[in-house]
């Protein structure tokens, strides 16, 4: 069974950093692209930060040139470097990837999901 976990999340005052990391486990033939979901209260889940498995990054506009996302050489975990952090960076954060998995000659390409971590940035 394919996994993300998650971990990094917390309190940080408004212009500080935190770095997210989530690590795909279990058995899993490739992962393609990864990224970072988040969704605040009262709002739909959005898209952060994704990198493709060839290492290229794409940024929301409300987090370029402040967030940096990240993989590892083994492709099976991404991060995401938080900097100068604004309270509307408040939200739960929930690491994405695409898996594809084989089971018993079975190929599927399938959208997992982390657990979700939370971020609070205090003004």
């Amino acid at each position: 069974q394919v996994q993300l976990v998650e971990s990094g999340g917390g309190l940080v005052q408004a212009g500080g950093s935190l770095r997210l990391s989530c690590t795909a486990s279990g058995s899993f033939f490739s992962i393609n692209n990864m990224g970072w979901y988040r969704q605040a209260p009262g709002n739909q889940r959005e898209l952060v930060a994704a990198i493709t498995s060839g290492g290229r990054p794409d940024y929301a506009d409300s987090v370029k040139g402040r967030f940096t996302i990240s993989r590892d050489n083994a492709g099976t975990a991404v991060f995401l470097q938080m900097n100068s952090m604004k309270p509307e960076d408040t939200a739960v954060y929930y690491c994405n990837a695409d898996i594809v998995t084989v089971d018993s000659g079975n190929w599927r390409r399938s959208d997992y999901w982390g657990q979700g971590t939370q971020v609070t940035v205090s003004s």
